[in-house]
C-alpha cells in the first residue's frame, strides 16, 4: 500500500534510536523527507547512516543535535527543517522519561525531569511546528505515549506523564481539526530494542525477564520497534486521514484496558 507520504516533511525527535529510529525510516521507505534531532551527536550519525538506506538518498535526512528540553534547541530543529525542505508536514513527539519509584522516594527532581523531558517537550515542539501546518492548511502529530498511559504500571511518573501525553493528543486533535491537523497518540506495549531499557533488564536478569514474558506477554515475545514505527508511518499519512484524537494501542495483547 502507498501511503501517500513522497515528498513530505517529518520530524523525529529522539530519533537517534529505538522507536524514533525506527518511526523515521519506516517514513523514510515510504519517501518523507526527514529530520533527526537527539543530544548525542555520535548517535545520530549511525541514525542517519541507517535512515538513509531506507529513504534512498542523503538528501532527504538532515540531522539537528538538539535537547528537546530547551525551547531554543527545539526552534532550531523546526527552522533548520523549513529552511531545507521548505514545510513541515508531521511532527512525530518520541522523547520520554520517567525515574524514581514510590511516593516517597521520589523526588521533585525526579518529577520535574519526567515533565520536562516527555509531557513539555511535546508541548513545545507542537507549539512550534503548528503554525506552519496551519498555513498550508494539514499536517498530522504523532506522540509516542505507552499502554501505562492507559492502565496502571511502571513508574509511577512514567505512569502520569505518558497519560497526560494521551490526553495532551485528545485536546489538540479537537483544537486543530478546524485546520485539518490530525494528531494522536500511539501506545507501545513492551518494546526490546539494543541499548532500550528492556533491553538492559534482559541482560542483567535473563531468567527474571523470562519469567516476565511468560507471564505478560501472551506472545511470548517482545514486540519489536519496526512494529511500532509501521503504525507511526500510517497514522502520519493521508491514508489515516478519518483516524485524530484516539490512542493506538500496540502492545501484542499485553494490555489489560478495555
Amino acid at each position: 500500500m502507498d501511503l501517500g507520504l513522497h515528498e513530505k516533511v517529518a520530524i523525529v525527535t529522539g530519533s537517534s534510536r529505538g522507536l524514533g529510529l525506527a518511526s523515521a525510516k519506516a517514513l523514510a521507505s515510504e519517501g518523507c523527507r526527514l529530520t533527526l534531532c537527539a543530544r548525542g551527536e555520535a548517535g545520530l550519525v549511525g541514525a542517519a547512516r541507517e535512515v538513509t538506506a531506507a529513504a534512498g538518498t542523503p538528501e532527504h535526512v538532515l540531522t539537528v543535535p538538539a535537547d528537546v528540553t530547551r525551547l531554543e534547541d527545539l526552534q532550531q530543529v523546526v527552522d533548520r527543517t523549513v529552511a531545507t525542505f521548505g514545510v513541515l508536514d508531521i511532527l512525530i513527539n518520541n522523547v520520554g522519561l520517567g525515574r524514581g519509584g514510590g511516593l516517597l522516594e521520589t523526588t521533585d527532581e525526579e518529577w520535574q525531569e519526567a515533565l520536562d523531558q516527555t509531557l513539555l517537550s511535546a508541548v513545545r515542539a507542537s507549539r512550534l511546528a503548528v503554525p506552519h501546518m496551519q498555513r498550508q492548511g494539514s499536517g498530522a502529530i504523532v506522540i509516542i505515549a505507552s499502554i501505562f498511559g492507559r492502565e496502571a504500571g511502571g513508574r509511577m511518573t512514567y505512569n502520569a506523564v505518558k497519560a497526560a501525553e494521551i490526553s495532551l493528543a485528545k485536546s489538540l486533535a479537537q483544537e486543530l481539526a478546524p485546520h485539518d491537523i490530525r494528531v494522536n497518540s500511539v501506545s507501545p506495549g513492551s518494546i526490546l530494542f539494543e541499548g532500550g531499557s528492556w533491553w538492559k533488564r534482559q541482560q542483567s536478569d535473563p531468567a527474571g525477564i523470562a519469567e516476565f514474558v511468560r507471564r505478560e506477554l501472551p506472545f511470548g515475545r517482545f514486540g519489536r520497534a519496526e512494529e511500532v514505527g509501521d503504525v507511526v508511518a500510517f497514522l502520519a499519512s493521508p491514508r489515516a486521514s478519518w483516524i485524530s484524537g484516539t490512542s493506538v494501542v500496540v502492545d501484542g495483547c499485553q494490555s489489560r484496558a478495555f
